[in-house]
This record gives C-alpha cells, structure tokens and sequence, in this order.
C-alpha cells in the first residue's frame, strides 16, 4: 500500500512505499529518500524572499506540500479569487446591473421639460457602445431634445475618494488605463477610449474619442502618420488642469488600422456624461443645460426612457480572472458590500470587509490561521492586503466542492497554454494543460508574484495549489521570472508525480 505522511512545516515530506508479502514471517519495506517541500521557491527564500506555499489533494483533503502555508504575504490580484467566490455566494452566476435613462419631467413635443438622469447600480462593463444604444433608444421614444440638465447620479455609492497611491495620482494624470478611479456610473472602465486614425503620410492622425466624430474633451498636440513600415512612437496621456481634463497626444503612427488605448478618467461619472452628451449631440439630440452629477437618487417621479443592461455575473467573473481587470474586481466589491448591509459603503476598504468575512466563513476552523485576512479592495491594488497559501487553498477547496458555483468560478481561469500574457505560455506541456490559476504581481512598495488555482492530475483527480513570493528585507525586489520560474519548476514537480 501507499502512504503519504505529512510532519510538521518545516521538515521533509517522507513518502514511504511499503510493500508487504507474507511469505511465513518475511516482510519487504521500501522507502525513498526524503524529499523538501517547494525546493525552488525554498530556494529563494534561502535568497531572501519570503514565501508561503501549500499544495492540497482534493480528493484526501490532505495537505501534501507546504512551506510557511500559514504566513500572510501581500498577494497582488490574487485578491480576485476573494472577489469571485464571494460574489458567487451572494448572486447567481446571471447576475447583471442594469443603468438606465431616466426623464424627470413631461415629454412635450419631443422635449424633456426637464432633467435627463443617467442612474447606474454600479456595471462595471458598461461601455461607450452603450451610451449608442441608450440614445439610440431615446431616440426611438420621440425625443429630440432635453431642454433640462444631462445629470449622471452616482447613488447607491455616492462620492468614492481615492484610497490607493495609482488612483490618486491618476486624478492629476495618467498614462495608463488600470488606475481609474471608482464611480457607480462609469464608461469603459473609468477610461477615455481614445481612437487613433492615421490618415496618410505626412499628415496628422485624427485623433478623437472611440465611436465619436469628436473628442467632448480637449486633445492638444497632434500624431503625425507616417510610412507603413516605420515604427510606431505615438504617445497620449490624459491631464487635469483648472479648465478640465486634457488629452495630449504626440509621436508617430504607420498608415493602417486604426489604434484605440486607454486612458484612466479623473472622474469618470463626469466623463461618462460628457461623452454621452456628445452621443446625444451625433445622434441629434442636443442637451441644452449643463453635465452634473450628483449624488442622491433621482427624484421619485422621473420615469425610465431607456435601459442597458451588463454583462452577466460569470461574464464578468471571466474578463476579471482573466485579464486581471482592477475596475470589475472593486466595483464588484461595492456592490457586494451594498447588497448585503443594504446601504452604500463609504469607501472601498469598508466595502471589503465583506470578503474578510467570507473567508472566515469557508474557513470554519480549519486551516493553519483562522482569523480574518486583512483586506482592503478586491483588486489587490491595496499592498496592505494579506493573504496566505493555506487562505487560498482553503477558498480554492470550497469552491471545489460547491457544485453551484464551481463551474463559473473555474471558467474563470487561465489555462497556461491559452493565457493572454506571455509569461505563462512557457513550460512543460503538462504545465501549460493541466493547470489552471489566476495570477497576481506587484513592484512598489515590493515585488509581489503569486499564482493560485487548480491542477489536474494523471488519474483524473484534483490538486488546489498557491504560492507567493514578497520581496523582504534582504532581497527587497525579486525579479518577476525568477519567482515564475521557481513556481512553475515546484508546480511541474507536482505534475510529476501526481
């Protein structure tokens, strides 16, 4: 028969195989050396980085690798896992958020006497092609004009102010799309998308908001277009300054398709009103008062005129494990925290004591630390969170075994081999087919690499695995390939044997 023995964390895994054959009173005993758990990331940790890692056979519920399992590291985004499996306990995997076009006054003529409010519960895939379709619809219900005030209403969550380094900076600029800030009304993400249009060489690129004749915001400077074969050197970083929010472009770009990026907004309900009062000027129907935005519901006699409704719950899910999108992970811990005390959070890190306290439900005692892991959003922006391998794994098992939810929080995951990031296309081929994990990584205030999730072994069964590599005091920063590459070589080990 084969045992496994677990002894205490620290010391070796023994894997002792006894075969045993009564022939009178001769017994035959075989034992293999002794073997460390994790030697590559014990490895680094020998270096100076500091680790946690556990391995947990699904079916035995034996824990059958760990080092330092228990210890709470600084996981990155591999806070979204939390986000997931939480979400899936509170709502169906068909869960959506709808935001609507609401009129608060009569429809005369094809006027609005009054106010047009965009209300939204907080969609966080709601995008620029939809403020088409609400006008569109709008459009369709006989309005022509609103001779009232276009009023983006952030209620149920009301003013979020900025709680990490990447979004309070991005109020001032931004370069980059992963750092908007947060609002219950928002477009692409809290982004400006800015499509970029070469013309012919020579000449300057168009450069304009994506599916818009016209920027609602001021673009300064200007991309020239260049010959087909020259290098791409076009830059566009967003600003605010006294007047507003700025875009400012420059460099190259080759005769072709046109390029769209991203740009984090500084306040994307008053962004998303801006642009939709442009869709509204294009499709012919001029607003004739100001873009405001408030805080407080609309009033109880405004009536719906059109609607839109997100992306699924598992949709969601997807494009957050997936992509590891920052805005869908921490819009939807808002709104878990408003469903489930009924009321609006203040701020982000109230809001995400509702997954603290869902990993000490799974826990129910078990696990080498029980009490709640400090978590502050679900993206994992925050540094301050914590989360340990046996945290993981333990929610990693839950899931497992929730035959309601598994399917939608598995479908979640990235294959390695099918990975949109190329950091994971490389390994074995039972690396790249056989597991299935979020990743999660960080540079400043240190460098953060984890992976999470599930492997498939030879029989059929299940392992749940997690690893995280913090930099520490001795080695403050631990290159990214480094701690892929201890990982990854530990996780074939695994695939090896199992």
């Amino acid at each position: 028969m084969t045992g496994l023995f677990l002894e205490p964390a620290g010391r070796a895994l023994r894997r002792c195989t006894v075969s045993a054959r009564l022939l009178g009173a001769a017994i035959l005993l075989s034992c293999t050396h002794a073997r460390a758990d994790w030697q590559q990331l014990r490895a680094l940790e020998s270096g100076g980085a500091v680790v946690t890692a556990a391995a947990l056979d699904l079916e035995s519920g034996a824990m059958i690798e760990q080092l330092n399992a228990g210890t709470r590291l600084t996981p990155a985004s591999l806070t979204k896992l939390a986000v997931a499996a939480t979400a899936l306990d509170v709502w169906p995997a068909d869960k959506t958020f709808e935001t609507r076009l609401l009129a608060a006054g009569p429809l005369r003529g094809g006027h609005i006497a009054g106010d047009l409010y965009l209300h939204g519960t907080g969609d966080s895939t709601f995008d620029h092609l939809a403020l088409w379709s609400l006008a569109a619809q709008l459009k369709g219900a006989g309005v022509i004009a609103v001779d009232g005030r276009l009023v983006i209403d952030t209620a149920p969550f009301g003013p979020l102010g900025c709680e990490t380094k990447d979004r309070c900076d991005a109020l001032q600029h931004s370069s980059t799309a992963y750092n908007a800030p947060l609002s219950a009304v928002a477009v692409d993400y809290g982004n400006w998308c800015v499509d970029i249009r070469p013309t012919v060489p020579g000449s300057a690129a168009v450069v304009s908001t994506c599916g818009m004749e016209r920027a609602p915001i001021q673009v300064e400077g200007g991309i020239k277009t260049v010959g087909p074969t020259a290098r791409p050197t076009f830059w566009v970083d967003r600003v605010t300054t006294p007047a507003g929010e700025v875009l400012r472009a420059g460099g190259d770009v080759p005769v072709g398709n046109v390029v769209s990026v991203y740009r984090a907004m500084s306040d994307p309900a008053l962004g998303t009103g801006l642009l939709l009062r442009e869709v509204l000027h294009e499709i012919g129907i001029p607003v004739v008062g100001s873009v405001d935005v408030v805080h407080t519901p609309p009033p109880a006699s405004a009536y719906t005129l059109a609607q839109n409704e997100g992306l699924s719950l598992k949709e969601q899910l997807g494009r957050m494990l997936r992509f590891s999108n920052n805005y869908v992970a921490d819009m939807l811990t808002l709104n878990l925290a408003a469903t489930e005390r009924s009321q609006a959070p203040g701020q982000l890190s109230d809001a995400a004591r509702s997954l603290s306290d869902f990993m000490v439900r799974i826990k129910s005692g078990g696990g080498t630390k029980t009490g709640a892991p400090p978590l502050f959003s679900g993206s994992g922006l925050t540094p301050e969170n914590e989360l340990s391998a046996d945290d993981l794994v333990t929610l990693l098992a839950a899931q497992y075994r929730n035959t309601r939810n598994f399917p939608a929080f598995y479908g979640g995951l990235v294959v390695p081999r099918q990975a949109p990031f190329q950091f994971l296309r490389v390994g074995s081929p039972a690396w790249l087919d056989r597991v299935a994990l979020k990743t999660g990584t960080m540079d400043d205030p240190h460098s953060v690499c984890g992976i999470a999730g599930y492997l498939r072994k030879k029989d059929g069964g299940w392992i749940a695995f997690a690893a995280i590599v913090n930099g520490g005091p001795r080695m403050h920063h631990v290159p990214l390939y480094k701690a892929m590459e201890a990982a990854r070589a530990d996780i074939d080990s695994l695939l090896a044997r199992y």
